[in-house]
């Protein structure tokens, strides 16, 4: 029996019918097609409020799942979504706002310096915030304070601090707290001594400065027995 080759026609229809198994072989086996969609292990979610096309922009304040950090006393909250309502303020909270609400600030306060107080070698001097405000304002802890040249120019280290239990001093309108200022006298330590123009002075938690003009001689800013001390404030304007 002769063999005949198969028409044009007839090897069309055979290849369309071959490609269209290899496409049900393939959605059998569970292999995707080239270009179609992809499953990716990990895909997040929709975010609440509508579909993004593209990943979620980070965003500080994120959770840790986005990378970012949360800043002390505030809750994240996923974009598009309402703040969580709080469980209640804690004591702790209500104190830190009632401290920022009532706190002195550089501007409603003046700096001076009181009569010295000598001791057993040592120099002693009252530090004296005065509110000069017409509200009642609080001050806390420790002062700022920094001898200066008349160009400016630090003389010395920074006071140090002596040990003590800060205390919130209320200052009504007119009323003052003090710092003791103390360091030993320069000719009994042989300290380096210079002369200052100015002390400046920052009240607790402020970054503005006050600046007094300082008429009391010289001060130690090197060598042995240098170091300034200054205390927590206290009420009134001198020991």
């Amino acid at each position: 029996m002769a063999y005949s080759f198969p028409t044009r026609r007839g090897t069309a229809l055979l290849a369309g019918s071959l490609a269209v198994l290899g496409l049900l072989t393939a959605c059998g086996d569970g292999t995707a097609a080239t270009g179609g969609p992809q499953k990716v292990s990990g895909t997040a979610a929709p975010a609440t409020g509508g579909t993004t096309t593209g990943p979620a922009p980070a965003t500080s304040g994120s959770g840790p799942s986005g990378g970012g950090s949360t800043a002390p006393g505030r809750t994240a909250t996923a974009p598009g979504s309402a703040p969580a309502a709080s469980s209640g303020t804690g004591s702790g909270d209500r104190a830190d706002a009632a401290a920022r609400s009532t706190r002195c600030h550089t501007s409603e306060l003046r700096a001076t310096v009181g009569r010295e107080d000598p001791g057993a070698g040592q120099e002693n001097f009252p530090l004296v915030l005065t509110n000069t405000s017409g509200r009642t304002c609080t001050v806390r802890g420790y002062p700022g304070a920094a001898f200066t040249d008349a160009g400016g120019r630090q003389l010395g280290a920074d006071p140090k601090r002596t040990s003590g239990s800060p205390v919130t001093v209320t200052l009504k309108p007119g009323r003052s707290a003090w710092a003791g200022l103390t360091f030993s006298n320069p000719q009994v330590s042989g300290a380096r001594t210079a002369t200052p123009s100015t002390l400046v002075v920052t009240p607790p938690d402020e970054r503005d400065p006050l600046t007094v003009k300082w008429t009391a001689g010289q001060v130690p800013v090197g060598g042995n027995s240098s170091s300034v001390f200054l205390t927590v404030l206290s009420p009134g304007t001198a020991p």
